[in-house]
This record gives structure tokens, sequence and C-alpha cells, in this order.
């Protein structure tokens, strides 16, 4: 039996790297050539990736297929991302910086945010905080699950290899009163699935911070149609004090039978902090990598920072105000790894258009009233029919109004289809969790009659080095007519 990949986000200097914990069956894994001890039975403990590229000199065909993966995206890998290792069962794993912030705390001696002494297992305290109930898709059959309100984890891999048998995560607390949430930590939750939630509009997953109980997040089978992620918001340090990390994931788990074993995701506080913003980037990304996404890096660093106000989210988007999904269409990408579909392939099926994507087939809408909606993929441009009296008409159409993914084009069209105007703003951002320009607005002076209505989703400036492509400019929108 061998485990699927651990990817860990830990901090720069650490030099502890835990090794992964459990054995699970993975899909995707060979057996080795007749004649021959499989992969795994080549290590015995983690190991760097470049150290790894020489033990398996000569079998990175079966290490890659072994491991899910195209034997030269493995050899890329292995020899260019300083963030890559290998476990003890031949399963690939990455080590990376926790958040800037924390890092800079931790390496200046703040002991209120430096590594702590690991706590010892906690049994529950009974019942604890209930997070605000929020859910972006209610009776989806697959869900992330937001837990901030606390967890035991047990017979989990987190629990074997040595780890505790189990281990009682306290809820989310920042005011030292960890039985109730308040208006604070609630605006926190809030805010932290309204990021996530906006990351994962354009797939058929509900995000939610409502506990739908094990059996809709665990995949007993391949028959069973509910799964998901669970990912713990952890403010303890059972885990994080010996890797110094701001989250951990398995990788391609989200669809995987008895994907349980490898449940949670977390995301530790004392490692990206207690704010929205950082909490929801590390989440995404965490989930991301459940649903078999690798890092974003390019050349010469293991993931990306980004460039302008953006950065792709299975780099790092802590800086950013815009994080989107990608394929590597910056400048000197590592990988081109196409998100949404590997997202789509590992359980997060992409939704149907919600309106038409033609004036034939367009929505209809009313004058003074607002729609909404989603664009799901670049190839999917919202059409809206209202009917106007003459006169001067505002159409306004506005991305998600919290960690917004899409950049909206705006259009106008004429009852047969001739543009009448288009706006699109340049993008920006006044802070890391403010962006600007993703809206757009305009106003024209018309006759009588039917008009169309287009939202698109845009790209902006040079995708290399100063902006993006519309590959990731997706997420909610609303529009509206006056």
């Amino acid at each position: 039996m061998s485990r699927t990949s651990l990817a860990v986000i830990v901090g720069a200097s650490a030099a502890l790297v835990l090794p992964a914990a459990g054995a699970v069956a993975v899909p995707g894994a060979v057996d080795p050539v007749p004649g021959q001890r499989g992969v795994a039975a080549l290590v015995d403990r983690p190991m760097p990736g470049a150290q790894a590229g020489r033990v398996f000199a000569g079998r990175l065909d079966e290490l890659a297929r072994h491991n899910g993966m195209r034997t030269a995206e493995l050899r890329e890998v292995l020899t260019k991302d300083r963030t890559a290792w290998v476990d003890q069962d031949a399963r690939l794993y990455y080590v990376e910086p926790m958040s800037p912030e924390m890092q800079a705390r931790a390496t200046a001696g703040d002991k209120a945010n430096a590594k702590k002494p690991p706590q010892p297992p906690q049994p529950p305290t009974g019942a604890g905080p209930v997070a605000p109930a929020l859910s972006s898709l209610p009776g989806a059959s697959k869900v992330i699950y937001i837990d901030f309100n606390g967890h035991t984890i047990s017979g989990t891999a987190w629990n074997a290899g040595g780890g505790p048998a189990s281990v009682n995560v306290t809820p989310y607390d920042t005011d030292g009163s960890p039985s109730t949430f308040s208006a604070a930590e609630n605006a926190v939750i809030t805010e932290t699935w309204q990021r996530i939630a906006e990351d994962y509009a354009p797939f058929n997953v509900n995000v939610t911070t409502v506990d739908p109980g094990a059996d809709a997040i665990n995949r007993s089978s391949t028959a069973d149609a509910n799964y998901g992620s669970r990912l713990l918001i952890d403010p303890t340090s059972w885990y994080q004090a010996g890797c110094g990390c701001g989250g951990v994931a398995y990788v391609g788990v989200f669809d995987s039978a008895n994907n349980g074993y490898n449940q949670p995701a977390l995301v530790f506080t004392q490692g990206v902090g207690n704010g929205a913003k950082n909490i929801a980037e590390a989440g995404s990304h965490e989930v991301g990598h459940n649903l078999g996404l690798s890092h974003d890096g390019t050349a010469t660093v293991g993931y990306y920072t980004g460039h302008g106000a953006w950065a792709p989210i299975m780099g790092v988007g802590y800086s950013k105000a815009i994080s989107q999904w990608s394929k590597g269409e910056y400048a000197n990408a590592n990988q081109h790894q196409d998100d949404i579909v590997v997202m789509g392939q590992n359980g997060a099926a992409v939704k149907a258009a919600d309106h038409g994507t033609t004036t034939a087939t367009a929505t209809a809408i009313t004058p003074g009233t607002t729609a909404t909606g989603v664009t799901t993929t670049a190839a999917d441009v919202d059409h809206f029919r209202v009917q106007l009296a003459a006169g001067s008409h505002t159409f306004t159409a506005s991305p998600a109004a919290v960690g917004a993914n899409v950049d909206v084009e705006l259009t106008v069209l004429d009852s047969a289809g001739a543009e009448l105007g288009r706006w699109n703003p340049a993008s920006g951002q006044t802070s890391a969790s403010t962006a600007t320009g993703l809206g757009a607005t305009g106003t024209l002076t018309l006759a009588a009659g039917t008009y169309y209505v287009r939202v698109d989703g845009s790209g902006f400036a040079d995708p290399l080095t100063t902006g993006y492509t519309d590959y990731g400019s997706i997420g909610a929108f609303s529009v509206r007519v006056d």
C-alpha cells in the first residue's frame, strides 16, 4: 500500500521535515517492472527532489507513473523546484514558506507568533461555538467544508506514522474565549467564506461553514457521489510547531475512494495569521491540492508571488488583491497545468452556463432590478435582454463584493446585435485585500426598444509581466440597467 503525495507549506528556514503519515491506496500507482522492486522500496525516508532525482535515476518513468505525472513534468520538478520532496513511499510533496508576515515575526523573535512547543492532544471539551451558517450552493453533491468550529482528528493519515492517536483541534479563537465567536471573529469567518466561495464559484461545489457530516465529505467507494474536502482552520500548534507551516494537504484525494483517511486539509493560523485574506488564500490553495493541483512557480522559485495586482492561487497571493486560477501564462512559468481542467478531472465539475451565451438565448431582465450570474470559463459569455424606454440609461456589471476573481467587460448591443458601448476599466489594487477596476459601468442615451447586455470576463495588460489573461477571470457577478 502507498500514499498520495503530501503537500506542505512550511517556513523557508525550517530544517525539520515531518514524515508523511499513514498508508492508503493511490489511484494511478502501478506495479513494478517484473523482477524489480517497486520504486517505493528504493527510499526509506523523505528526501529533497534533487537527491531523489539521483536515487531514482533510470526509473523516472516508473516514479512518474507512481505519482500520476508525466516523466518530463516530474523531471522538471525534481531538478528545478527546491520546494519539492519525495517521501518514503516515493510520493511527491512540497515544502514552502509560510506567510511572509508570520515568517518575519518568527525570524524577529516575536514570541507571540514564533513557533511554540507542540500541544499535547486535548480531550473534546463539549459543544463549542457555531460559525455563521453560510453556503454557496446548497444541495450540491460535492462540498468544501470550511471548519472554524474545531474538530477531533483520529483514524487518519495525520494520526499514523508516530502521530498522536487523537488530536482535538480547538475552534478558531482570537479573543481568548473559544466557547463563542465574537462579532470580530464572525466577520473573519464570513469574509474567509466569501473569498473561498468566490474562488470555487465556477464549480459544482458547495462551499459551506455548516458541518455537512462525515458522510458528505468522505467518499466510501467510487459509487458514492457525495464527497469533498474538510478544510480545518487550526489555531493550535500540535503539528504547526514541528513543521513551521502555514498549511498541509494531500494531493488528488478530493474524489478518491476512502478519501476520509487523508482528511482534513489544514490551515494553521500560527503560520498564516488570523486575517481573512491570508486564511482564504491558504485555504483555497490547500483545497486546490486536494483537487489535484500542483504549485505555480517559475524557473527559479517553487511558487510565484505574482506581479502587479495579480497572483495565481496555486502560487502565493497574500500580497495581491486579484488571485485567480492559472495555467502558467506569466513569464518563466515552471508548469502549465490547466487548473480548471484538472479540478474537473478530480471531482469539481464546471457549472453549466446559467444565462444565454448568445443574444438569441439571452436572459430577460427588468430595468431597475439586479440579476446575478457566474462566468465559469473564458468561453462563457452571458447575455441579457432588456426593454427600455427612450432616454438615458446606466448599465452596471459588478463582480463579487469580496475577493472577486472576474474582471468584467460590459458591452451593450442594439436589437440587431450591433455594439453601442463597451466598458472595461484598468484593474489594480489599493491594498492586498482590495482590488480596483474589476467592475464596469456606462451610460447611453437610447431610443425605445430592445437591447442586449453582454457580460464577459476579461484580461488586463500584459499577462507575462503586468496583468493576466481572461483564463482565470471567472466568478460571480451582478448586472443592472437603470
